[in-house]
């Protein structure tokens, strides 16, 4: 549910402290241990702040990355982004396909030794959706039996379709079969709670020397703005294969800055890449350059509560048609990214993304379809369209935006004003309908389709362009009643089909991730999901341990 994941990661401030573990006002430097000896620390780049370190509410990218080695949901993911056994050593799924049920391993543990029970993972997924604690990401649970009337406040978080029978198994009753909840319950905002941390500190229970956590490390300091400092769980069930002993996540919200830091020897990989440094480091590092798909798509959204979009079809179509993506990524963009015709990523799991008629048409065809579709819309060169398009700043932002609007000037004779705001102001704009166009994206929580289709829904509280669909709503409540894989699949694709013919939305291009990491880190993958586990790394013993 990262439709704006990274301006939620502006929004929300990070606290304005540093605790170090168990209170002790003494700092061991990072790459030392307690007794003075060497000691292998990873240093990952994480771009800003976290906006927190609280599982349940946490909404950004840079807090999700420190999250998934800090805690063990049920599921975690493999190297190709798929669900594979996390503290959950393995599962089974009712004949129905709406009861799955979870035998945690037996050695999982907390930090402090605690055995991991299934009441902690209960206790978890309540919190995620008693509206109390406003998470922002209790709605993407909703097909937990009872979630949404919970998330209303119609039924207390007790009544949750979740249960512990005993210890070790965990028992998740859904509204209706959901194939995807293995791939969903990998997300650090179903982690598990340390009930009696929490029950003694409350909402202090994520803060440095006080959290427990059941991942492969544990939270020992957060410097706000400089770094964020974990070290090795020995209570962890796979403690032995982990290489690490510290990773220190820094904080650097400029990727030019972050790049600076790595060429420098501060870092063993990178959150990103700065886009202007693409080609120099194609031809010098090529084989520290990481880039593969991301299930992600930048889009700009029209508001359909207002003219001039408003039921005009014609002109959002001709819109549409009048840039050429292809130009754009080739030009623009330049390292990777494709060109978005449909809004489900091409790489999604089990599923044949579908695309507007636009992508088959050649460039004299574009122009002569959208200049057919701007006439009888009511415009022409003598009577413009005029409108704003609005966007987050950076740079990227606005390159794409000068380059559309020139797209759309030469092909349509449309006026458009490029408006750069905040990102705070732009997602009030949007939620308050004070918007024409705007620019936004989302992020995949899980690798399936479902996670792009629900996002329109008429309902969903995240459908930005306030699209409304009667043919759309149906075609996903068949999504819901059906357990058959092909039929959900093609249930899907129609959706995605009368969402492409009614155009909400400008697609515009699929996301790449992209980081820079150094020959001595071993064991690095890339998938979709864009999710690599420290525990995962390992070190090259022949290399400096401190870079």
């Amino acid at each position: 549910m990262r439709t704006t994941q990274v301006l939620l990661a502006f929004l929300l401030g990070a606290p304005l402290f540093w605790v170090t573990a168990c209170g002790d006002s003494s700092h061991t430097p990072p790459n030392l241990s307690a007794n003075g000896t060497s000691e292998r620390t990873l240093y990952r780049g994480n771009g800003p702040d976290p906006d927190t370190l609280d599982p349940q509410k946490a909404q950004s990218v840079e807090a999700q990355n420190i999250l998934r080695d800090l805690y063990e949901c049920l599921t975690s993911l493999d190297h190709d982004g798929r669900p594979a056994p996390g503290a959950a050593a393995s599962w089974k799924v009712s004949d129905d396909g709406a009861v799955f049920t979870f035998s945690l391993r037996k050695d999982a543990r907390w930090s402090n030794g605690d055995a991991v029970t299934a009441d902690d993972f209960v206790a978890g997924l309540r919190r995620l959706v008693d509206p109390t604690t406003a998470s922002g990401y209790g709605a993407t649970v909703s097909i937990i039996r009872n979630a949404r009337d919970i998330l209303s406040g119609r039924r207390p978080p007790a009544d949750l379709g979740v249960s512990a029978p005993d210890a070790a198994t965990v028992v998740i009753a859904l509204e209706h079969p959901a194939p995807y909840l293995p791939a969903l319950l990998s997300d650090p905002s179903t982690a598990p709670i340390h009930r009696p941390t929490f029950l003694r500190y409350g909402e202090r229970f994520s803060r440095p020397g006080v959290m427990e956590s059941n991942g492969a490390f544990v939270l020992q300091a957060w410097v706000p703005g400089h770094q964020v400092i974990a070290r090795r769980n020995p209570f962890y069930w796979g403690n032995a294969t982990t290489y690490f002993d510290t990773v220190q996540y820094e904080q650097i919200a400029s990727d030019s800055a972050e790049f600076m830091r790595y060429r420098a020897g501060g870092l063993d990989i990178t959150a990103s890449v700065p886009r202007s440094e693409v080609p120099r480091i194609r031809e010098q590092w090529p084989s520290e350059l990481h880039i593969a798909p991301q299930l992600g798509i930048y889009y700009y959204g029209f508001n359909l509560d207002r003219p001039p979009f408003r039921d005009n079809l014609k002109l959002r179509q001709a819109l549409s048609l009048a840039i050429d993506r292809q130009q754009l990524v080739d030009a623009v963009l330049q390292i990777g990214e494709r060109p978005a015709y449909g809004w489900v990523p091409e790489d999604a799991d089990n599923y044949e993304s579908q695309s507007m008629s636009a992508r088959n048409l050649t460039r004299e065809e574009r122009r002569r379809e959208a200049l057919r579709l701007y006439h009888e819309a009511g415009h022409s060169p003598g009577h413009p369209l005029h409108f704003e398009l609005r966007y987050n700043q950076g740079e990227i932002h606005t390159r794409v935006a000068v380059v559309v609007a020139e797209m759309w000037r030469e092909m349509l004779g449309v006026d458009v004003q490029l408006v750069a705001v905040e990102f705070a102001a732009l997602l009030g704009m949007i939620e308050s309908h004070q918007v024409d166009m705007f620019r936004s994206s989302w992020i995949g929580d899980y690798n399936d389709a479902i996670t792009f289709a629900q996002v329109f829904r008429s309902d969903s509280g995240i459908n930005m362009p306030n699209y409304r669909s009667a043919e759309y709503d149906r075609l996903l409540d068949l999504v819901a009643a059906d357990a058959d894989s092909g039929s959900r699949r093609a249930h899907l694709q129609d959706a995605e089909r009368v969402l492409l013919k009614d155009s909400p939305i400008i697609p515009i291009y699929f996301y790449v991730s992209k980081h820079m990491v150094k020959p001595r880190i071993h064991g690095w993958y890339q998938n979709i999901m864009n999710v690599v586990y420290s525990k995962d790394l390992t070190l090259s013993e022949s290399s400096p341990q401190d870079p």
